[in-house]
């Protein structure tokens, strides 16, 4: 199979690597708006337009699925998407609140969901979850996480002051769902942040396991072909990729 990976930026990267780790496709055809990013602090209207002129770009190519790699455009324009598109597209969202109900059974657990503006007041993780019957639930924006990750800052002391900063109130959470598609780059400070160790939902591995499971798509033998395009400094983009495929 053929699919196509879209994201604001670098952030679905991460998501890539889930999917190259585990050989689920022949070929990745990764599109990054990197002319246009950040996605998260824009409004409903203008991402669903650079949403939509994003999948002009994938009509390049012959993509048996799409995968909207960024949290924002799930949140927002995941349905305008589909109505246009003649090939499945599948969000991170879903498949993140399905590993939360596959790790976490106790429905009066803490889960707190971190991510952009956007991502945040769409209340799209929050109703979800709701939904399934979780009620104790703490939404967070943590935009200042994003530029860090772009900075190829991990750890160290500029990353402590803003986990600070953002969590320093928060009462010790059970699960974390990492609602940007950068934040799995800094997990494991995060997780190691909190006493409890929370449980971490990182969107590529929620991809993998919700890939698995509704399209019976399996691990194969031969390596996954990546090619990397961008709306801007695609030789930007393709040297991230290598820090973040291969050295990490």
């Amino acid at each position: 199979m053929k699919i196509g990976v879209f994201d604001s930026g670098a952030g679905g990267l991460s998501v890539v690597k889930s999917l190259v780790d585990h050989k689920l496709f022949d070929e990745i055809i990764y599109y990054g708006d990197t002319a246009r990013v950040p996605y998260g602090t824009k409004d409903k209207n203008t991402i669903i337009r650079y949403s939509l002129e994003a999948l002009e770009f994938f009509n390049n190519f012959d993509i048996d699925l799409l995968i909207t790699a960024c949290n924002t455009v799930s949140a927002y324009a995941l349905g305008d998407m589909r109505e246009v598109s003649n090939y499945d597209i599948v969000g991170v969202i879903e498949p993140g609140i399905r590993a939360v109900e596959n790790k976490l059974y106790d429905r009066d657990a803490n889960i707190l969901v971190i991510g952009t503006r956007a991502t945040i007041s769409s209340q799209r993780y929050q109703r979800e979850l709701e939904q399934r019957g979780y009620h104790d639930i703490v939404a967070l924006q943590t935009g200042l996480f994003v530029p860090l990750v772009e900075e190829g800052i991990f750890g160290g002391s500029i990353l402590d002051a803003s986990m600070e900063y953002y969590f320093k109130d928060i009462s010790q959470p059970t699960a974390i769902i990492l609602g940007c598609t950068h934040f799995p780059l800094i997990s494991k400070s995060i997780q190691n942040y909190f006493s409890t160790t929370p449980i971490m939902i990182h969107s590529g591995e929620a991809i993998v396991e919700y890939l698995e499971e509704n399209y019976d798509i399996v691990s194969q033998d031969k390596e996954t072909t990546l090619k990397i395009f961008a709306s801007s400094n695609v030789e930007g983009l393709r040297n991230i990729a290598k820090e973040w495929l291969v050295n990490r």
